[in-house]
């Protein structure tokens, strides 16, 4: 089984959602044949590589949002991270471009480090006030989950991933992905949002059920054996 997962470094709600899927993948038996793969998505592509202001001026300022909405919404968003064991700090948190985090991701990925990458980022970004634009703590950050610090320089120098960034994007498009977190489940069960475990549970169960039917297996010439049921046993 083959889990897409198009998700934001700067999204809140992707990491609480990477956390209840955890729980419900962790419950599931067969865990080890599933796949999962992050794919990249921008909630703001326009956003330059250092924003001079804190989250709150952000959203207020460039989405026209009310300043206390944004911090009810804050307010709202810690408490249900808090229920996923998550820390946010919405007050520390540097406004920054996504996309080289992303090209990060694509390098982690080539070397089956992506889910480490993808958890080091997400709690740097929220619960520790880093700034994911910036090369150096993207190197760092890469380094500590085992890439070499020159190849992650390179690949981001080169814009080695870039395509594969771009090319992310317009799978969501074609896909009809107006939002994230967002899950693809062998490209036939989407998910939007950061659901509870339990329907993310209920989602693989069914998934697997669909791809590996029970078969039965009879003796030649016969259609079943000899069964007990509610009202009794065959004779």
């Amino acid at each position: 089984m083959k889990i897409e997962i198009w998700s934001d470094v700067a999204c809140p709600w992707c990491y609480i959602g990477k956390r209840r899927f955890e729980t419900a993948l962790k419950a599931f038996p067969h865990r080890d044949s599933v796949e999962v793969q992050w794919r990249s998505y921008q909630l703001d592509p326009t956003l330059p590589e250092h924003y001079d202001g804190t989250e709150l001026s952000y959203l207020a300022g460039r989405k026209g949002m009310d300043p206390a909405q944004v911090a009810g919404m804050f307010a709202h968003v810690t408490e249900q991270a808090a229920g996923e064991g998550l820390d946010y700090k919405f007050d520390g948190v540097v406004v920054a471009n996504s996309f080289n985090a992303h090209q990060l991701l694509h390098l982690a990925a080539a070397h089956g480090k992506a889910d480490a990458v993808k958890e080091a980022l997400l709690s740097a970004h929220f619960e520790h006030g880093e700034d994911i634009g910036s090369r150096e703590f993207l190197v760092r950050t890469g380094a500590a989950a085992g890439l070499d610090a020159a190849e992650i320089n390179e690949a981001l120098v080169t814009d080695r991933y870039a395509d594969d960034v771009r090319h992310d994007f317009a799978e969501a498009r074609a896909l009809g992905v107006s939002g994230v977190p967002f899950f693809v489940i062998d490209r036939k069960y989407g998910i939007s949002g950061a659901q509870p475990s339990e329907l993310f549970a209920q989602a693989l169960d069914e998934a697997w059920q669909e791809a590996n039917p029970l078969t039965m297996v009879a003796a030649a010439g016969t259609d079943a054996g000899e069964v007990c049921g509610p009202d009794g046993c065959a004779i």
